[in-house]
C-alpha cells in the first residue's frame, strides 16, 4: 500500500516500528462488527469496535468492546470515574477524532483520549480493531498496542 493510502493508525505504528497485520475486506456493506468478523473469518470475540463517548464532565473517552457486545454505559462511566457517559453523536466523530463512523481506530486520533478495553481482550494473543477506514482492520497484540496508546482493561459490557 502506498504512503498516500496509509491511515493515521498505520502511520503511527510505522513511525514506532511496530509490526502489525493488515486485514482488508472488500465487502464494505459489512458495517456491523459481527458482519466484519464474519467476512474476516474471525471469532467476533477477538474483533473489537471502537466507541467514542462524552462524560458528564465534558471529557471524551474511548472504549473498545467485542463487536457482538454492547457497552454498558454505567460500567463505562464507573471505569473512568464519571457520573454518566453517553455515546458521541456520529456527526461529531470526524471533527473530534479524524475518523468516520465505521472506520474509527483507537490509534492515531487527533487527540489522545483515555482508553478502556474490555478485559476479555487479555484472553487473546492478538485482537482486531479498525485500522482507520471502512474495509480495513489491524491485528495487534495488547503488548504492542500498549506501546502506542495507554489503556486500561476493565469489565465494560452488559
Amino acid at each position: 500500500m502506498g504512503k498516500e493510502n496509509k491511515t493515521n493508525a498505520m502511520r503511527k505504528l510505522d513511525s514506532m516500528k511496530i509490526k502489525y497485520k493488515e486485514h482488508y475486506y472488500t465487502n464494505t456493506t459489512a458495517i456491523s462488527g459481527t458482519e466484519v468478523a464474519m467476512v474476516l473469518g474471525e471469532d467476533p470475540a477477538r474483533v473489537f469496535k471502537t466507541l467514542v463517548t462524552t462524560g458528564k464532565s465534558g471529557a471524551h473517552y474511548v472504549f473498545l468492546v467485542p463487536v457482538a457486545e454492547e457497552l454498558d454505559l454505567k460500567k463505562a462511566a464507573s471505569a473512568v470515574g464519571e457520573k454518566s457517559i453517553e455515546m458521541l453523536k456520529s456527526k461529531e466523530l470526524l471533527g473530534l477524532t479524524g475518523y468516520i463512523h465505521g472506520g474509527c481506530s483507537p490509534i492515531g486520533m487527533k487527540k489522545v483520549f483515555r482508553t478502556t478495553i474490555h478485559s476479555s481482550a487479555a484472553d487473546y494473543s492478538t485482537i482486531f480493531f479498525s485500522g482507520g477506514r471502512i474495509g480495513f482492520q489491524i491485528e495487534l497484540s495488547l503488548e504492542d498496542l500498549s506501546k502506542v496508546i495507554r489503556y486500561e482493561l476493565k469489565d465494560i459490557i452488559r
